[in-house]
């Protein structure tokens, strides 16, 4: 092993936010970001306990979702709860954003499990992609 000087000090590298321009790059910068505070919920069940509790900020639901009885479920809890209510057209996408895969050693994403619904209980950090989610709802 090579002993490491003191001079050579590694380079404090900030990670730049992606430049967002549509509303799924904004959902997929948001759901980074909670991730990393633990504020990202996964699952019917779960999600519609914290959207009853008033805990949930916002809900992404799959608009591939087959089932009917699902989605009326999550849009009516949101309605009941005013929570805003996302669609994102496909649910192996909204599942690899909230973190339902292995990322391999190129960084890729593999076993990438469908998310039909994930709500967000915290931010973390609000950036570019929060405030182009919350110009889109009208809540800025």
């Amino acid at each position: 092993m090579a002993d490491i000087d003191e001079d050579e000090v590694a380079p404090v590298v900030e990670e730049q936010e992606e430049e967002v321009t549509d509303l799924m790059g904004a959902v997929r910068g948001v759901l980074k970001r909670a991730l990393v505070v633990d504020g990202v919920i996964r699952g019917l069940h779960e999600v519609a306990k914290h959207i009853d509790a008033s805990k949930a900020q916002v809900v992404f639901l799959a608009e591939s979702c087959n089932e009917p009885t699902y989605k009326k479920l999550v849009q009516g809890l949101c309605l009941e709860k005013n929570v805003p209510l996302i669609d994102v057209p496909d649910n192996k996408s909204l599942g690899e954003w909230a973190g339902l895969c292995k990322i391999d050693k190129d960084g890729l994403p593999r076993k990438v499990v469908g998310a039909s619904c994930v709500c967000v209980t915290d931010f973390g950090e609000e950036g570019e992609a929060y405030n182009y989610m919350m110009n889109h709802l009208g809540k800025a």
